[in-house]
């Protein structure tokens, strides 16, 4: 089974915040692949099953805080293929990054994800790019994003639902050769 884990923050106070891109990804793959996702009965995570191209899917959104995200992970297989989707402030606004594994690089979800999973899942960061100078760090993820950054993050989510899809039905390694590269404009004839 192919287990989607969407990162962020519950409540409505943070449902447009570049924090909850994993959200965002996982509310457009419901809608995509008609999935609901109803809050499970200890009201740790929102989650959905059905089928993609004939494959097997789970839809997750944890609601517990960012830092526990992993904690209601606890029912996964040995053999679920899990695709964790999340923000980074270290990549472009907009910009997508795929990785079979790796560390967490400082992102408390992930670092919560490998503590239940180990470091074996595949990552699909979204770029939010970093703050405007003298901005910290976490006012930035959760502030409620507007305008041209929210309509970037929309389309960076639509992105990451494709790159999800191909994972699924392609395999890893189209998938980042697809949407690992840096995007290129209309205009730019190079």
């Amino acid at each position: 089974m192919w287990v989607v884990v969407g990162l962020g923050n519950p409540g409505p106070e943070y449902a447009d915040t570049r924090h909850n891109a994993g959200f965002m990804v996982v509310d457009a793959l419901a809608r995509r692949w008609r999935i609901p996702l109803v809050v499970d009965a200890d009201d740790r995570a929102r989650r959905g099953c059905g089928v993609y191209e004939g494959h097997c899917v789970q839809l997750i959104e944890p609601l517990l805080y960012m830092n526990r995200s992993g904690d209601v992970l606890d029912h996964l297989a040995a053999d679920d293929s899990v695709i964790a989707v999340y923000d980074d402030l270290d990549l472009p606004a907009g910009r997508l990054r795929i990785r079979a594994r790796g560390g967490a690089g400082g992102h408390r979800g992930v670092g919560s994800l490998i503590a239940r999973l180990g470091d074996a899942f595949t990552r699909l960061r979204i770029g939010v790019g970093r703050p405007p100078e003298g901005t910290h760090a976490a006012d930035y993820v959760l502030k409620p994003v507007v305008g041209a950054d929210r309509q970037a993050l929309a389309e960076a989510a639509e992105r990451a639902c494709e790159a999800i899809e191909v994972i699924i039905t392609q395999g890893m390694a189209t998938a980042m050769n697809r949407y690992n590269a840096v995007p290129t404009s209309a205009a730019d004839p190079c």
